[in-house]
């Protein structure tokens, strides 16, 4: 019986679908298509205007279009970089890759003192539930956060484990129902312990009798907790205030009745992890927000926020003094960023729990973002069934020409056959996007983390790749729990 039991109880495998890299036509994107399409209109027309010395004088037109469109650098093609080095040199000449904060000029009341695309960012404090929600008025959105916490999950039995999973499964499958969420973020994030925890602990079942045993169990704990780290886990809920325009008319309109449409996805989302066995901690207040994002731009105050919660609880005040961006890192008011793109999951088999290299990295100050982008029964039918046909179509147009079928389009083909399988038995679709954050007080600290994290990576079977060019963005998308996107 017994046997049975657990058997019938084993974590199944899952696999991931594939980052879909099929392009327009043939597999090439759109600049592409225009690179290739420059350089065959420049030799068509100086073959008939100039003949065989046309096409040698505009040799350097044709060729290097062809050459943009061809040439991968960083795993992307030459023009695919044009955009993100042309936004980058932009804000370069306008002075936008630093910020320095006006101490002496006052910003708006209601907004959150954040830099770059954060800036319009503003609070709401909602009266019925104690929350902060922040609203961003140019993605429409309204934003809470709650803590949650857990216990190890490699630590339980093949059944608790099965059940969990199957419970966090039933809270992003009611994510995609509800039609009103923007997006879902679970950020996991080290910090470093300040020991109050273990102070106390020690507080309340320490002996104090003046021996040897205690005085060097206390000494102990004073020099192991300002060293240790600490685990911290949100899940940020962003409705989305277009699909719920109704609801929020018939609820009052304006952030009152926003509020309280988001009143209820807070409702539903608190049952269903209390469901799946998550212990809810509550939402967020605006002092509680106020130091997470305080620590994540200067990590270097979390110590003394713990020790003394009376100071730097301010929302309006949080954000860093200073922030300076550079092609592949960050540089906040006491340490070095680099923000890391999971841009692969994996390809064979994996179980659950397949992140625990990334999630238990220890002397590594990082943040795990996941971000879920929910999509409606009726949408992601429609998205499957375009996708599926122009995948057909572009299998039929490569047999026309000759070109040999590959397996990376066969897999692809086969993902979404399996997609709509889901769909149709009731599962709900969601876009996933990693971000790895990494924090450190030096260049040369911050390099290393890197190198560890991506070892950690391969250990995972996950890709990484670190974001450049757009870090400050990337930033509050990862290291912020605000449901950013980059």
């Amino acid at each position: 019986m017994g046997t049975e039991t657990s058997t019938a109880y084993q974590l199944g495998p899952v696999q991931f679908s594939r980052l879909t890299r099929r392009g327009i036509l043939l597999g090439l994107s759109l600049p592409q298509l225009i690179a290739l399409s420059i350089a065959v209109l420049t030799l068509v027309v100086s073959l008939y205007t100039a003949g065989a010395a046309g096409i040698a004088w505009t040799s350097p037109i044709w060729a290097t279009a062809a050459a943009v469109a061809a040439i991968p650098i960083g795993g992307r093609k030459v023009v695919e970089w044009v955009p993100i080095v042309s936004r980058w040199l932009w804000r370069a000449a306008r002075g936008q890759l630093t910020y320095r904060r006006r101490i002496v000029k006052p910003r708006p009341a209601g907004t959150l003192a954040l830099p770059g695309d954060a800036a319009p960012l503003r609070e709401w404090n909602d009266p019925e539930s104690g929350a902060v929600m922040i609203h961003d008025p140019h993605t429409q959105t309204l934003t809470a956060i709650v803590t949650v916490s857990h216990p190890a999950f490699a630590l339980l039995d093949p059944g608790e484990q099965h059940r969990r999973v199957a419970g966090w499964g039933r809270v992003l499958a009611g994510a995609c129902r509800s039609g009103r969420i923007a997006r879902l973020q679970v950020a996991e994030r080290t910090l470093p312990d300040s020991g109050t925890g273990l102070a106390e602990w020690w507080q309340r079942h320490g002996i104090e009798d003046d021996s040897w045993a205690s005085s060097t169990y206390r000494d102990l704990i004073e020099r192991a907790g300002p060293a240790g780290e600490r685990h911290a886990t949100t899940i940020s809920l962003s409705l989305d205030l277009k699909a719920a325009a109704r609801q929020v008319r018939t609820s009052g309109g304006g952030m009152r009745g926003a509020a309280t449409v988001l009143r209820q996805e807070m409702a539903a989302l608190t049952g269903a992890l209390r469901a799946a066995d998550l212990i809810v901690g509550g939402w967020l207040t605006a002092d509680e927000l106020a130091s997470i994002l305080r620590t994540a731009y200067d990590p270097a105050v979390g110590v003394e926020l713990d020790r003394h919660p009376e100071v730097g609880r301010s929302l309006d005040a949080a954000g860093p003094v200073a922030v300076a961006e550079s092609w592949d890192r960050l540089r906040s008011d006491s340490a070095f960023h680099a923000v890391l793109w999971i841009s692969e999951w994996p390809r064979s088999q994996v179980y659950p729990g397949f992140l625990s290299p990334l999630v238990f990295t220890n002397g590594v100050l990082r943040t795990v973002s996941l971000h879920y982008l929910p999509v409606r029964a009726d949408q992601a039918a429609r998205d499957l069934r375009k996708k599926k046909t122009e995948l057909i179509s572009d299998a039929h147009q490569r047999r026309r020409i000759g070109q040999i079928e590959d397996a990376g389009s066969s897999a692809e083909y086969e993902d979404v056959l399996q997609q709509e399988a889901d769909l149709t038995a009731g599962h709900g679709v969601l876009r996933a996007t990693g971000l790895v954050c990494i924090t450190a007080p030096t260049v040369d600290d911050l390099d290393a983390a890197v190198s560890t994290i991506e070892q950690a990576a391969i250990q995972a079977s996950c890709e990484i790749r670190r974001l450049v060019g757009q870090q400050a963005q990337a930033f509050t998308a990862a290291a912020l729990p605000l449901c950013r996107s980059v």
